[in-house]
């Protein structure tokens, strides 16, 4: 099972809000890098993702843009 970065930044109320946008449209997902961007510090090097399989793509980046994230989305690959 792959997975896509939907949104990776360093914003963590903004990683705070995506979790909840996705948690309330039953999206599972992946926050990876958290502790690795603890680690680092707040230098900002290493942006948190939020992760979803490739089948919920699209209904992630939906549910998103219609919580007003679209200019946080990832580019499409």
């Amino acid at each position: 099972m792959a997975m896509q970065t939907i949104i990776a930044t360093n914003n963590i109320v903004t990683i705070s809000f995506a979790e909840a946008v996705l948690k309330e449209a039953g999206i599972d997902y992946f926050v990876a890098d958290m502790h690795n961007s603890v680690i680092e510090g707040s230098i900002g090097i290493i942006p948190r993702r939020v992760m979803v399989i490739d089948e919920d793509v699209a209904p992630a980046r939906r549910a998103l843009d219609l919580a007003g994230l679209a200019d946080e989305l990832e580019p499409l690959r």
